[in-house]
């Protein structure tokens, strides 16, 4: 059975009500990524999912267990999350750097896909800051230095590249819009498949003896909209990228 590691998609709100003189807050925690999952567990995989808060305290321990995954999946989590470990901030302790082991993993054979978000890529206010870390030059694309997004709330149109590349699991030419993503730019050794407003929306890459991978949009709203997340390319598209990606 192929085995994938979603990091991230997930968080918590904190908002405050002011009614007249008096307020009150609530909080809520969410889990996004669940029509990912689904996607992937229709085609066989087995998908373990570490949320944004427990990837400080429960990230593989060891090369071994990370090299127990085909696949490792990256989603609206920023490279703080890896680096600032309480170990790190909280003692000044040194242990090895999450990311680095993580382009290791895909020098020596995995596969790493990252999916954006506003802490995915550079992000929100640069606050992702991916483009200097140890996975930043591994990716088939380039991180900006700066605040990424690209809202489009007019809907930002899809124009696929190679349709017959089977990281895009047959899903044909016509894609609903989405509503942004992070700009990136491709790099010369990579195959941008679709694009995005013209940049890069899927793009591919070999790095070592394994694969990196990138959608530069949402895999679950605000940035897909219902349109997206009801298309019958949803799916196929997933386990197309997430097979490619892993060496499939």
């Amino acid at each position: 059975m192929k085995k994938a590691l979603l990091l991230g998609e997930s968080w918590m709100t904190h908002m405050i009500h002011q009614k007249g003189f008096d307020s009150f807050t609530t909080t809520e925690y969410v889990e996004g990524g669940k029509e990912f999952i689904a996607a992937l567990e229709s085609d066989g995989w087995q998908v373990d999912h570490l949320p944004a808060h427990a990837i400080e305290s429960n990230f593989p321990a060891t090369d071994a267990e990370l090299g127990a995954y085909d696949l490792i999946v990256i989603s609206d989590v920023g490279a703080n999350t890896f680096l600032l470990t309480r170990a790190v901030f909280t003692r000044s302790e040194s242990e090895r750097n999450r990311l680095a082991r993580l382009r290791d993993y895909v020098e020596r054979g995995g596969g790493l896909l990252m999916v954006g978000g506003y802490l995915s890529f550079s992000g929100i206010d640069a606050k992702a800051h991916y483009g200097e870390t140890d996975i930043g030059d591994i990716l088939p694309v380039g991180v900006l230095p700066v605040d990424d997004r690209q809202e489009r709330p007019e809907g930002a149109k899809i124009t696929v590249l190679d349709d017959a590349h089977s990281a895009l699991g047959g899903v044909g030419g016509a894609w609903p819009d989405l509503l942004g993503y992070n700009r990136t730019t491709p790099r010369a050794d990579s195959q941008v498949l679709v694009e995005v407003n013209g940049d890069p929306l899927v793009a591919v890459r070999d790095v070592g003896a394994g694969r990196t991978g990138v959608f530069t949009s949402d895999m679950s709203p605000h940035w897909a909209p219902p349109e997206f997340m009801a298309w019958d390319g949803y799916a196929p598209l997933w386990r197309g990228l997430a097979a490619w990606t892993a060496g499939d």
